[in-house]
């Protein structure tokens, strides 16, 4: 990233922020330090991550308070990347919903490594927590739950990455998941976070 320059990057940022989401689109003071690491990250800047703290073996758990702008900047990341590292942005409660209508094909989907010609494995939950634990024929499936545990076995065995956005704490993952995922979560993410204190960008 020698000639790289991220006042310029942020100019383009904002710019396909507002050709995406409209003219009220802004890159704001607080969005500024969670961008930077994102472009070391995606960058792959191996100096700057070093420095940062930041794995470039893991993927990004994006985590901040409602209405940050946590699904935004990610949306936006997508644009950035050449084609092998972009994700698709998926809701989780949109998950959930096709696991009612769809049964456990959708956990093998989106949890299952698949080498098949033009599959995607790359994949960013969005609003990780927000998804109702389901009923599938009486019996209770944590579903999000059930995806991260597989691709942490395709991210031991395979390398494949996954990025996350939430707004729980550390605590009300362990809460929600359970320590085991809580523990393979700490080893397939690097965690970058908004201020507490971030305002709701939608009031």
């Amino acid at each position: 990233m020698k000639d790289f320059s991220f006042d310029q990057f942020l100019v383009q940022f904002e710019r396909k922020g507002k050709d995406l989401f409209g003219e009220h689109f802004q890159v704001y003071d607080s969005d500024k330090e969670i961008i930077k690491q994102l472009v070391i990250y995606f960058a792959k800047d191996e100096e700057m991550a070093l420095q940062y703290g930041i794995s470039l073996e893991k993927g990004i758990l994006l985590n901040g308070p409602v209405g940050c702008g946590k699904t935004t900047i990610m949306s936006l990341f997508r644009w950035f990347l050449p084609q092998k590292q972009r994700y698709i942005l998926k809701s989780c409660q949109d998950v959930s919903i096709q696991f009612i209508e769809q049964g456990y094909t959708v956990i093998r989907k989106y949890g299952r490594l698949s080498f098949e010609q033009d599959s995607i494995n790359n994949y960013c939950f969005d609003d990780l927590g927000t998804e109702d634990t389901i009923k599938q024929f009486g019996n209770e499936c944590n579903v999000m739950g059930k995806i991260l545990s597989l691709r942490y076995e395709s991210f031991i065995s395979y390398n494949i990455i996954t990025h996350a956005t939430t707004n729980l704490t550390s605590s009300e993952i362990e809460d929600y998941y359970g320590t085991r995922i809580r523990s393979r979560m700490r080893e397939m993410f690097n965690l970058i976070s908004f201020e507490k204190t971030t305002p709701d960008k939608r009031a």
